[in-house]
């Protein structure tokens, strides 16, 4: 990594010696040789080799004082914990999984928690035990855990009060379920307490010896096309790939503090609260936030030393509706995003009313951080960014063959002659599906897009949601994003409407801003027909409109075109056969 060998060239011309942190020491070992010939240790585990590590320096005194995590609610509690407390009460949790649970090395132990601190606990006490831990939110109902719970054989469940009544209505129903682990002040029928097990447990655990390339975790797909899928990462795909991608993306030093907006049972949570703050030794800022509420946002923000946010596009827009003029975020450097479309407006505002970049970032459950626009990039609105370090990413067409730039293609992943750290390892007990997904040498990850001559991506949007409108192919976010630019529009989604002359046209459903709701709808459509024919090919605009008081969200909030795609054509056929 070319940033890696200026910082040592630069620590030689001033005489100064280069840092030893666990980092450093990874990084130079994994990178002397180019992508896909990457040298993978072995065995490695991130609590062991990053987590304890560090408590290791922090009592040497070679890391800033101040803590690793830090925990607030709105009733004005919090819980601050250095690496040293970390790794003890992290090493608590094991001893309760292997203990008390009897969980045995490889058992699957499914992790349906808020945002708490014990989330943090049980994940790191999952890798020192050698158990694969599977995160999910706690949105999940009865059904979505039954699921999950007889898909992975899960051996154990760890959740608190919001998901415990749903775990137990299918829990007869699962019958390699054999341990329930309850997170609550209060006791539960045939569950086992959690905290009253922490408190007892020793301080001092044997971590385990984990393959480089054995299961460390299982992320269910978000199920965009059939049932969710089990994505298996190794600690070598998720763990190690944080260390080798850490500090060339959000630039984190160990004196800083990352507060990332996103549901515990997302990817996202794990690689910006987990794997990349740690990996440099800097803070994790968690708020409990049960709902996303932009003024408990703003005022945490102006209330804590927070130097970088991550959250959702949504996240920005929701605050950027706010009076931003009463508030004042004097430690903020950076942001960043990622999981659907940053308008260049949202960009702009917030430049503006902050000071303040946001930069995007790509990826997906299976390839974990694919693009980024580290702290030292140029920004390009409406565009992710250049690939990660070790990764190829390149666009291809549907048999593999790279396009040129600015051709239109499938966003795709080198992973032949062989795969680079970070892609997971496949979905669990179904190698026909993982195989479908690769075309000649790349992983296809269902993502259209094109690359330009910098090597920047832009997102045109799901392989499914490309509307094919009389031979052009049209990516749902560039009308989209040419909508959000009309005051009128407050929300809005893409999808295809079928035709019976040109197959697909482009249809918007559009939620409008309070001060149009009274206005004459026939013009109202017209006129946003003509602002898109005026911003972008006016072959993209959408020849049908309908406006809605609101529009599906999946779990995590993101809008869902699925769901207004299917409703279309299924009206449509309704219709056709009356």
């Amino acid at each position: 990594m070319r940033w890696l060998r200026k910082f040592e060239q630069l620590c030689t011309l001033r005489g100064t010696e280069v840092p030893s942190c666990p980092l450093h020491i990874s990084v130079k070992k994994l990178t002397s040789v180019p992508w896909g010939r990457q040298k993978v240790p072995a065995k490695f585990n991130f609590a062991s080799d990053v987590v304890d590590q560090w408590a290791g320096m922090e009592k040497a005194g070679k890391r800033p004082p101040g803590p690793a995590l830090w925990w607030v609610n709105d009733e004005g509690h919090e819980v601050k914990w250095n690496f040293r407390e970390l790794s003890e009460m992290s090493q608590r949790a094991a001893n309760v999984l292997s203990g008390p649970c009897q969980l045995q090395h490889g058992d699957h132990v499914a992790v349906v928690l808020p945002r708490i601190p014990e989330w943090w606990l049980v994940t790191l006490g999952c890798m020192r035990a050698g158990l694969v831990f599977m995160p999910g939110t706690i949105q999940l109902k009865s059904k979505d855990i039954l699921y999950r719970l007889r898909m992975s054989k899960a051996r154990a469940i760890v959740a608190g009060d919001d998901v415990a009544h749903e775990v137990d209505a299918v829990a007869a129903n699962c019958p390699d379920l054999r341990i329930k682990l309850l997170v609550s002040e209060r006791s539960r029928d045939g569950w086992l307490d959690f905290k009253t097990l922490l408190k007892e447990a020793s301080t001092h655990h044997h971590c385990v010896e984990s393959g480089s390339q054995e299961a460390a975790a299982i992320y269910f797909t978000s199920g965009t096309s059939g049932l969710p899928k089990m994505a298996e990462h190794s600690h070598a795909s998720l763990c190690l790939k944080g260390k080798i991608d850490s500090g060339a993306w959000t630039g984190l030093q160990p004196s800083d503090l990352i507060w990332t907006i996103s549901d515990t049972g997302w990817i996202l949570n794990i690689l910006t609260t987990l794997l990349e703050p740690w990996s440099l030794g800097a803070c994790v800022f968690i708020h409990l936030l049960p709902k996303i509420d932009p003024q408990t946002i703003l005022k945490v923000l102006s209330s804590y030393p927070i130097n970088c946010m991550v959250g959702a596009p949504l996240v920005y827009r929701m605050l950027l509706k706010q009076d931003l003029s009463s508030y004042n975020f004097p430690h903020l450097k950076n942001c960043f995003t990622g999981g659907e479309t940053l308008l260049p407006d949202t960009l702009q505002k917030w430049k503006t009313h902050t000071g303040v970049d946001i930069r995007e970032f790509y990826g997906q459950t299976e390839t974990g951080l694919t693009c980024r626009v580290s702290s030292t990039m140029t920004i390009k609105p409406g565009y992710l960014g250049k690939a990660v370090p070790h990764y190829d990413v390149q666009v291809v067409d549907d048999e593999g063959n790279v396009l040129p730039p600015g051709k239109e293609g499938n966003i795709a992943v080198r992973v032949k002659p062989i795969k680079p750290i970070g892609i997971f390892s496949g979905y669990v007990g179904d190698p026909e599906k993982t195989a479908a997904n690769i075309q000649g040498d790349f992983w296809l990850t269902g993502d259209q897009g094109i690359k330009d001559q910098d090597g920047y991506f832009q997102f045109l949007g799901r392989g499914d949601d490309i509307i094919n409108s009389s031979g052009y192919r049209i990516g749902p976010s560039e009308v989209e994003n040419a909508l959000m630019e009309h005051p009128a529009v407050a929300e809005t989604a893409v999808v295809s409407s079928p035709d019976p002359v040109r197959g697909e046209v482009v249809k918007a459903f559009v939620v409008l801003t309070p001060h149009f709701l009274s206005h004459d709808k026939d013009q109202l459509t017209k006129e946003l027909q003509q602002h898109v024919k005026t911003v972008t090919a006016p072959y993209k605009y959408p020849r049908k409109l309908e406006f809605v008081s609101d529009l599906p969200k999946t779990i995590i909030g993101k809008i869902s075109r699925q769901k207004l795609r299917v409703m279309e054509w299924k009206t449509s056929e309704q219709t056709q056969g009356q």
